[in-house]
């Protein structure tokens, strides 16, 4: 059974920085596609950042150039750097896996979900 944990979330002022971490059990993904994705008040799930199985990394127009998404050299785990954070980045940040290389952005393209981390930005 997959389980993906993610930790770091936390309460902050605008343009501050947090980072948050993911690591998983019972599952190998150093050729998998990772990613984050957000989901705030009243309003559905979205991706933010991806890293593909070749390293490659990608984000969302609105998180471009103030996050950074990135694994350890051992794949373990997934990390999201994330800085000069602004009010419209609150929200609950989920890690989630592929079941291969990046498909997609989409919610459903992404198989295996952690429980989420708060993220508030005031």
């Amino acid at each position: 059974h997959v389980q993906l944990v993610e930790s770091g979330g936390g309460s902050v002022q605008a343009g501050g920085s947090l980072r948050l971490s993911c690591t998983a059990s019972a599952y190998t993904y150093s050729n998998n596609c990772m990613g984050w994705l957000r989901q705030a008040p009243g309003k559905e799930r979205e991706w933010v950042a991806s890293v593909d199985g070749d390293g490659a990394t990608s984000y969302s127009d609105s998180v471009k150039g103030r996050f950074t998404c990135s694994q350890d050299n051992a794949k373990t785990s997934l990390y999201l750097e994330m800085n000069n954070l602004k009010p419209e980045d609150d929200g609950i940040y989920y890690c989630a896996a592929q079941t291969l290389r990046c498909t997609g952005t989409s919610v459903g393209d992404f198989r295996y979900w952690g429980q989420g981390t708060q993220v508030t930005v005031s």
